[in-house]
């Protein structure tokens, strides 16, 4: 079941982060919900974003680079897992492409997608899980996190930098 939230503000609201201390004694091996939101309000805007985000899941799983890209701004920028891909482009030629001709399977479980726009700018923030099958008889599964920041030009949507996250699930 896909659960999407949508926040939408028109000003940029700070957000209460802790002390780094705090941050340090935090138990992380703990999985940390979404906080819940209670009838959020949604604009089309929101829904739009959302829209985008949940187009890239799809892309995915589909293998559709050519959709994948259409989402992306030329001078994007894709972290993952600790790592600087560069442009979408770039994480598509040197990454993601090889990958995506060795995914026999990819599904996605879980996913929740939250929004937050202020003007032309939006924040994504996604969590799920996934298993890819690979050519070779291997299976990956993960639990996973990305967030993002969109730009509006022109009328649309683009992700203009995606940073996403994994580790092997954890027991409940």
């Amino acid at each position: 079941m896909n659960r999407v939230v949508l926040l939408a503000c028109g000003a940029i609201v700070p957000l209460a982060a802790p002390s780094a201390v705090a941050a340090q004694q935090h138990d992380h091996s703990a999985p940390v919900a979404p906080a819940a939101h209670a009838e959020v309000p949604t604009d089309p805007e929101t829904e739009r974003v959302a829209a985008v985000l949940a187009a890239y899941r799809d892309a995915l799983v589909g293998g559709d680079a050519a959709a994948m890209e259409a989402l992306f701004r030329d001078d994007s920028r894709v972290f993952e897992n600790g790592k600087a891909e560069g442009s979408f482009a770039q994480y598509l030629a040197h990454h993601l492409g090889p990958e995506l001709d060795a995914i026999v399977a990819f599904t996605f479980s879980d996913p929740t997608i939250l929004v937050r726009v202020v003007g032309p700018v939006a924040f994504g923030y996604e969590t799920y899980s996934y298993r890819i099958a690979l050519d070779d008889g291997r299976v990956i599964e993960r639990d996973g996190v990305a967030t993002s920041v969109l730009i509006l030009e022109e009328g649309e949507w683009k992700i203009a930098q995606y940073h996403s996250s994994s580790r092997a699930p954890r027991p409940s």
